[in-house]
């Protein structure tokens, strides 16, 4: 699919902000440039952005209800009341239970954790789930990733005489659950400073209010910035303020000193004596975590998340790992399906959106098929299948599509939804499927900017290979970690040519290794271009491209290098 170049320029005054703040940092100007398009135009803010600072966490207690939620859980613990942790069954719900469970159980024996299964008992707050509650004696319920638009099993729970204590982070309806404190920075009446925390780093900021109450220092909460770290990157929350400090310390920790459980994970990915990137957790480790919940059960993966035994780690790590290759295959063979009922309909041709539907498709890897039909016909797109007398669906958007817009738009239709701008899930009776489908294009199409129905790169600058020094490189690192909102820049470099060694290589000699060459420097550029094998006659022929890239460190034999990961090529004027 071709993409469109779309290059991100500055104003006039911006550029003067530039020129001073190049200056004061003593930096190339075009890294400048990249701050400035992240927001940050001054010393003081470029200094921030480059040392993220645990002290500069934002009070908890600036959070609506977090006194309530810290009363509440105090009077449980000083009545001896049973307290269960209540979380969703991703990985943002399972490392938020793993680590309010394993905090609160230093200080509070009677405590347990709760993980609804997805197929029985579907997302997020569920009657089987208070009634275990209820069973076991449980008064205190905290409910984590979830909960925030569970009225009406909030209600029920109160009559059984259990109280809840939500934290969340998705978005609200008008009417909030009668809880008796709701953590969420998405409530029009709260007034936290950040508003894009993970549903972990509600909890986190759960236990920093719990630490402060109690005296506890906060170097007690670092171990488990491990977890805040996987449940950021994992569920592709901005990477910006308190998310990006979080997300710093996540990352040293897991580099440094995980916990056993996930040191069991990385091991199993092949990541063990390598630095571990925002990623390397979406790519690798994140979807291990989630194939628990995908296919068997996702308590499986908070015990491994909290295990202490360095045997139990060891095998709880090796199952998730076969649960992940059992996942491969069926999402494989699901997109499969979806692709072919797509390209053999010629209704889906003239739509803007795609709602694809089998009841006999796998509930736990619908999600991952929506993100690959969005990503192949770069459309807003729904996958539906039948679970527990329900067709329940995992909904996928484009790049600025508010998807959640959309689905509530037909929210006459669902008997339940809930996510965010790119991710949703929702449910329906079997007979509204028609009607939905009809009216989540509607909404789609006479929504969708013109610019959203094709793939675009934004292009954070142009760059002469003399400007790619070891400098330039060493601060453009100090930008990471990565993620939406701060992603990797993406550079193009005009009218460059084969230095004469380029080749392609590969099993079936699909990849383009590159040595290239620009008018600016003697600095010969190398790049690897993945299946781009088609460019490598013109290459040869000694004709200019245009190339797209980012910067990365590839380390070989012990030598480390500068390398271009080459995202797209032009030949010609565009």
């Amino acid at each position: 699919m071709t993409h469109k170049w779309i290059f991100k320029s500055l104003t006039e005054e911006q550029k003067e902000i530039q020129k001073n703040l190049a200056e004061s940092l003593g930096i190339n100007p075009i890294l400048a440039q990249l701050l400035i398009q992240r927001g940050i135009g001054t010393f003081e803010e470029a200094r921030s952005f480059f040392r993220p600072d645990l002290a500069k966490l934002h009070d908890p207690f600036l959070m609506a209800d977090m006194e309530k939620a810290i009363e509440r859980l105090n009077c449980a613990i000083d009545n001896k009341e049973k307290i269960l942790i209540y979380g969703d069954y991703d990985v943002d719900g399972t490392t938020s239970v793993a680590l309010v469970y394993q905090f609160l159980r230093k200080y509070y024996s009677d405590i347990d954790f709760y993980i609804p299964d997805r197929y029985t008992e579907g997302y997020g707050i569920s009657f089987q789930g208070i009634q275990f509650a209820a069973e076991q004696n449980f008064s205190l319920i905290i409910a984590l990733d979830c909960g925030i638009k569970a009225t009406e099993k909030v209600k029920h729970a109160l009559n059984l005489g259990i109280d809840f204590i939500i934290c969340d982070h998705h978005t609200p309806d008008k009417e909030l659950p009668p809880a008796a404190a709701i953590l969420d920075p998405k409530r029009e009446d709260c007034h936290y400073p950040y508003k894009h925390l993970s549903g972990c780093g509600v909890g986190f900021k759960l236990l920093q209010a719990f630490a402060i109450k109690k005296g506890i220092d906060f170097s007690e909460l670092i171990p488990l910035l491990d977890l805040v770290g996987l449940s950021i990157a994992s569920d592709i929350v901005p990477i910006t303020g308190e998310n990006r400090i979080l997300a710093y310390y996540g990352l040293k920790r897991l580099n440094s000193s995980p916990s056993l459980g996930i040191r069991s994970i990385i091991n199993i990915c092949g990541l063990a004596n390598r630095e571990i990137t925002i990623s390397d957790i979406v790519f690798k480790i994140g979807p291990r975590i989630n194939a628990s919940g995908r296919m068997k059960s996702a308590r499986e993966a908070v015990e491994l998340l909290i295990a202490n035994d360095a045997e139990i780690a060891r095998q709880k790590s090796g199952d998730i790992n076969g649960y992940n290759n059992d996942r491969k295959d069926v999402d494989k063979n699901i997109t499969d399906e979806a692709v072919a009922i797509i390209n053999s309909q010629k209704v889906y041709k003239n739509r803007k959106s795609i709602v694809v539907y089998q009841p006999h498709w796998h509930k736990g890897v619908i999600g991952i098929v929506a993100s690959r039909l969005s990503d192949e016909y770069y459309k807003p797109t729904v996958v539906l299948t039948r679970s527990n007398g329900l067709i329940s669906g995992s909904a996928r958007s484009v790049p600025g599509f508010d998807l959640y817009k959309a689905i509530d738009s037909c929210r006459d239709l669902l008997e339940n939804f809930g996510g965010h701008m790119y991710a949703a899930g929702l449910s329906m009776k079997e007979e509204n499927v028609q009607a939905f489908t009809e009216r989540f294009e509607k909404f789609v199409s006479e929504n969708i900017l013109e610019e959203q129905t094709y793939p675009q790169l934004e292009i954070d600058a142009v760059l002469e290979f003399k400007d790619i020094t070891p400098k330039f490189f060493r601060i453009l690192k100090q930008f990471a970690p990565f993620g939406p909102e701060n992603m990797k820049p993406l550079f193009v470099s005009k009218k460059v040519f084969d230095y004469g060694t380029s080749r392609l290589v590969g099993k079936e000699q699909e990849h383009l290794k590159m040595e290239l060459i620009d008018s600016s420097s003697e600095n010969v550029m190398n790049g690897i271009a993945f299946g781009m094998y088609e460019y490598n006659d013109h290459l040869k022929a000694l004709n200019p491209l245009d190339i797209c890239y980012t910067l990365e460190e590839n380390n070989f034999n012990g030598n480390s290098s500068i390398q271009l990961m080459i995202r797209d090529i032009k030949t010609e004027e565009y």
